[in-house]
């Protein structure tokens, strides 16, 4: 059932409490001693209906409300107008008070409230006969403790609702950004897979064509090899685009079923690189220890993005490919002599470009703690060096 506006329910109320401090009133016998409400001009009929009207702002100016009941409350009994069900609006207007105010200074305020009315509470009622009736005193007193004590506790809750809701929609969108984190890395890292893949293939197979071309009428032999090497680069790519796209589709899938390649493929990588014209020098470290499997993958793609690129970008070169190891790194060099037409470049063209290749060597080396420089060699040529440590920082 939808609850009606804040407003509606507030002059509901006031009109509520204002009829039953009236009606109360009137329906009791006058005490002995005291006026009538209609005694001076209505003026306790007066006072009892504006204590009870002065509700219809209590959530908006909580304080003044406050202050204007309990006004009213002492201007009734200090004109000596009879007791009855007066204190309804003074304590809506305290509870309302602690409920809806700031916790520290509210409770501040209603203590010293409170304070007051007692004090003039008891001061009105000290000549009172019989002297039992000064009860009322000490109920209106407890009351109003009671009163505030509520509201406070209520809005007590109400903060705690609000800072459960809030620390609640903070972890969901803490759960959203890590989940999302988790995918942009995870799209990051196929489509680095993705890169290295196709573009080295692409790469040996642009070569290989262009020979195949060449040689078809010259050396049909030689453009049998070639076709070959086309052949068995494109299975190799084909075969790591499956294992890539393999995991998207069943990410339960043991990727077992198509490892990563590894610096114990190198060799295949060179033989590729010398059938498309490099001449390719591999110097390894014969007591290289076992290498982490993130560790040996990376350095893998960089020796295969390192390759691609002298293939794509320089033609026929010596390149060197050096891997050795201390006990806390591993360290990677490709380096090319530029080719047989190579001219020392000027000063300002030795800081190359990078391209999406030297970026994503780049990350692979970042992802473990590691660092890669890429440029152009002083001597002429292009130098890779990457350190990737064996423990991950």
């Amino acid at each position: 059932m939808r609850r009606p506006p804040a407003l509606v329910q507030d002059v509901l109320l006031a009109v509520a409490v204002a009829a039953m401090q009236v009606q109360g009133t009137l329906a009791k016998p006058v005490d002995v001693g005291s006026r009538p409400p209609d005694d001076l001009g209505h003026l306790g009929t007066a006072l009892l209906l504006g204590s009870g009207l002065v509700l219809v702002a209590r959530r908006r100016w909580p304080l003044p409300v406050f202050a204007a009941a309990a006004l009213a409350s002492l201007a009734y009994y200090a004109a000596g107008f009879t007791d009855g069900p007066g204190w309804i609006g003074l304590f809506v207007a305290l509870y309302t008070l602690t409920a809806y105010g700031d916790g520290r200074r509210s409770l501040l305020v209603a203590g010293a409230g409170i304070a007051v009315l007692a004090t003039a509470w008891l001061v009105l009622a000290a000549g009172i006969e019989p002297a039992a009736a000064i009860g009322w005193v000490f109920f209106r007193i407890a009351a109003s403790v009671m009163a505030a004590a509520l509201g406070e506790s209520v809005r007590s809750r109400r903060v705690a609702a609000a800072d459960a809701l809030e620390r609640a929609l903070l972890a969901e969108r803490t759960r959203e950004d890590e989940a999302r984190a988790r995918v942009d890395a995870e799209r990051l890292r196929i489509a680095r897979e993705v890169h290295d893949t196709v573009a080295h293939a692409i790469a040996i197979i642009n070569v290989q064509a262009g020979v195949t071309a060449y040689m078809l009428d010259r050396r049909p032999d030689r453009a049998r090899d070639a076709l070959v090497t086309i052949e068995q680069t494109s299975a190799q790519a084909l075969h790591e685009m499956r294992a890539v796209l393999g995991v998207l589709r069943d990410r339960d899938r043991d990727n077992g079923r198509a490892p990563h390649p590894g610096l114990g493929q190198v060799h295949e990588l060179a033989v590729i690189a010398r059938d498309a014209g490099l001449d390719v020098t591999v110097e390894l470290d014969p007591a290289a220890p076992r290498l982490p499997g993130a560790v040996d993958t990376t350095a893998y793609r960089i020796v295969q993005e390192s390759l691609t690129n002298v293939i794509r970008h320089v033609g026929p070169a010596t390149v060197t490919v050096a891997l050795d190891h201390d006990a806390d790194a591993l360290r990677v060099r490709v380096a090319d002599d530029g080719g047989p037409d190579q001219r020392p470049a000027p000063a300002q063209d030795r800081v190359p470009e990078p391209g999406r290749g030297i970026t994503g060597m780049r990350e692979r080396c970042e992802l473990l703690g590691g660092e890669l420089v890429a440029g152009p060699r002083p001597g002429g040529g292009f130098e890779v060096t990457a350190r990737l440590p064996l423990a991950r920082r």
